[in-house]
């Protein structure tokens, strides 16, 4: 794979101009920078793309089979029996439509999600999938048979090699269906071969989330043939995975939203298939419109819940709940496997590779169907509920155990707690987050808005002092300082004894300490004095900044990360510290027909722009729609806070970790930017980048 290509410095000084912005057109910005649209370890995610508009066409009514063909030479050819893409010329581009799709990036025929739309759920989203293959692709063919001919186009490394071809179809042929030939481009993958277990494992999923689908694998090489077609879906693929017998029988079941109904689009909905088991080994895999999202997301999370309120409602009204046991939705996810398919309207996803769902609204899509049907279902044969009951009480009650254990262990000599401090109530180091925020009106609204279980507040007042280049004696003596480390439980462990100026950053490890210059004394790091015993004492699992959306936040935000970066690096290097991202706009979209009013959350322009882009598709002028803009975190409401940046299940937390430079050139980047005596090297980072960045002020 190359390199990434350098920003190329100018022969002289002075020699910056016009002419040296380079603006990359095409799909140049996928050749120089694959990483951002796709895997780079090997070339499946770019052959998934293919598979998966396959797979749209299935869902959508319009194909039966799909065919993956890895041909001798390392090429693969994927063909289904759906429309075929369209070949003529666009209306406004002047272009065949099939060099668009192949050549254009953000542009295909799934941004209209309306009832008139060519597909109304697919897993494509942007217009983005299809063209990173072509791009990073040494020569890509394309046949598409529609409206009795065939429509024949070649690419060589993105770009157009043979132009379109047509001819009639013959009698025999099949008469509609796409057939895509690639051969991935081994100079931007760390291996050109396809993991087998993956792919296999991806096909076979088409087939089960599609009842009735032929799938069909074939390897020129070894002449074999593999062959998925699953009738009973969901039900057969898990009781065929998993490794033990249920504890009670299948929990199945779908729900779709009709034209009626209040909340969601017509046809939003899931299909699962849930098993409990007291052992083996577990599986549980989701997906939303096809698209699999190995790291999970909202609808999963719409699946714990509605799980756990099913059961913790069975086990309220049967009276099973011994005394002083609580149960959680852990306890009830514990020993649960499950494979779930998700279908929604406009789904938002983490990155261009979807591993992971962040529709806030598919977390209740997926709740309202899943509860009240195991709520049915448990009450209809109240023995495998009891059952199901026994296995998630021992669970909690396992869980409360260990956590006993951990108390015990961390002793009494314990620093007195801050006053301010509203400490959380479970003892669970796993599960504890403390949120440091940014003024008190915030910090009582947070505290009103938490979860007191497992969610403790720290308000802090104004900024905090700045301490790159502070002594680690001269820390406690700013109050905020001193409150932040009593309440995480951790002493300051990684600014040197030596002089102020000293450069070294310490870390919890050797490989994490950068060289100090002559003269600077040797530091002590989180490493030498080991690392499990600097964060012996801690006492959350997750310590989170939750600042304004502005710039006063943003730079409370860099005090605070300064502080934990020179002076708590083992809180970083063990992934403990995050950062919250509280919405910069509120949308108020007014009611529409048997629609209630809903509020919608942006971070930032771009997701204000999205949410009334998809105000507009449903109907909703965006001259009907109120836009607010809070000016902190003070403005919101304790159910706003909740709803935005507390609740684990909608949130978004950004953890922190060392980017791109290694701890040497971050604690150097970092000197130039809070050093007091690097003003000119700010001066020249500035004068450089400044205009490369959006300032909200």
């Amino acid at each position: 794979m190359p390199a990434p290509t350098a920003p190329r410095a100018p022969a002289t000084a002075g020699a910056y101009a016009e002419s040296s912005i380079r603006v990359l057109k095409g799909l140049e910005p996928v050749r120089q920078r694959p990483g951002m649209y796709t895997r780079t370890d090997h070339p499946l995610h770019i052959v998934q793309e293919v598979i998966d508009n396959a797979a749209d066409e299935a869902l959508a009514g319009f194909g039966r089979s799909l065919r993956l063909t890895l041909h001798a030479d390392g090429s693969v050819s994927v063909e289904d029996d759906g429309r075929g893409i369209p070949h003529g010329l666009h209306p406004e581009e002047n272009a065949p439509v099939l060099e668009l799709v192949f050549t254009r990036l953000h542009a295909g025929g799934k941004f209209d999600k309306g009832q008139g739309g060519a597909y109304r759920f697919s897993g494509g989203l942007h217009g983005v999938g299809v063209s990173v293959t072509n791009a990073l692709a040494r020569r890509l063919e394309v046949c598409s048979q529609r409206d009795g001919q065939q429509a024949r186009m070649v690419f060589a490394d993105g770009a157009v090699l043979e132009p379109l071809q047509l001819r009639p179809l013959a009698s025999g042929e099949r008469r509609s269906g796409t057939t895509v030939r690639v051969w991935p481009d081994g100079r931007y993958f760390d291996s050109p071969v396809l993991p087998r277990p993956e792919l296999l494992h991806l096909l076979r999923s088409k087939a089960v989330l599609l009842p009735g689908l032929s799938v069909t694998l074939h390897d020129e090489a070894t002449g074999q043939s593999q062959h998925w077609q699953y009738q009973g879906g969901l039900r057969d693929y898990l009781l065929q995975s998993l490794g033990s017998e249920p504890l009670i029988p299948l929990f199945e079941g779908s729900g779709s939203a009709d034209a009626s109904h209040e909340s969601f689009a017509e046809g939003e909905g899931a299909d699962w298939a849930v098993a409990f088991s007291e052992d083996g080994a577990l599986l549980r895999e989701s997906y939303v419109n096809l698209i699999p999202t190995s790291a999970g997301g909202t609808h999963d999370s719409g699946l714990r819940d509605g799980l756990y309120q099913a059961v913790r409602g069975f086990i309220e009204l049967h009276a099973l709940l011994p005394k002083g046991v609580r149960l959680l939705p852990e306890d009830v996810f514990a020993r649960a496997s499950y494979v779930l398919s998700a279908r929604v309207l406009d789904p938002q996803f983490q990155g261009q590779i979807k591993e992971r769902l962040n529709s806030r609204d598919a977390l209740r899509l997926v709740s309202a169907f899943v509860r009240p049907a195991l709520e049915l279902w448990l009450n209809q044969h109240v023995e495998h509920g009891r059952k199901l009951a026994e296995l998630v009480i021992r669970a909690a009650q396992t869980r409360q155990r260990a956590s006993l254990k951990v108390e015990k262990r961390k002793g009494s000599g314990v620093a007195v707690l801050p006053g301010k401090l509203t400490d959380c109530e479970s003892r669970d180091l796993a599960r504890n987050e403390l949120f440091l925020v940014e003024g008190d009106s915030a910090g009582g609204s947070a505290k009103m808005g938490r979860d007191k279980e497992c969610q403790a507040v720290l308000p802090l007042r104004g900024k905090v002092l700045n301490t790159w280049e502070v002594e680690r004696e001269r820390l406690f003596a700013n109050n905020e300082i001193h409150d932040i480390a009593v309440a995480i439980g951790v002493d300051p462990h990684g600014v040197q004894d030596g002089s102020p100026g000293d450069k070294v950053l310490s870390g919890a490890g050797p490989s994490q300490a950068a060289s100090a210059p002559s003269g600077g004394s040797a530091a002590r790091t989180a490493g030498e004095r080991g690392g499990s015993d600097v964060l012996s004492g801690l006492r959350y699992g997750k310590v989170c900044i939750l600042a304004d959306a502005d710039v006063d936040g943003s730079h409370i935000q860099v005090l605070l990360l300064t502080l934990f970066l020179r002076h708590f690096p083992a809180l970083i290097e063990a992934g403990h510290v995050y950062v919250a991202r509280p919405p910069l706009y509120r949308v108020d979209v007014p009611a529409r027909g048997k629609k209630p009013a809903t509020k919608a959350y942006a971070l930032d322009e771009g997701e204000l722009e999205a949410i009334l882009d998809k105000c507009a598709k449903d109907g909703v002028a965006r001259a009907r729609c109120s836009i607010s803009r809070f000016k902190g975190l003070g403005e919101m409401n304790a159910e706003q806070l909740w709803d935005t940046t507390l609740n684990p299940d909608t949130r978004r937390l950004l953890p922190v970790r060392l980017g791109a430079f290694d701890a040497a050139a971050t604690a150097e980047r970092m000197t130039q930017l809070m050093g007091k005596g690097e003003a000119a090297a700010r001066r020249a980072l500035l004068e450089r980048w400044g205009d490369a960045v959006a300032i909200d002020v």
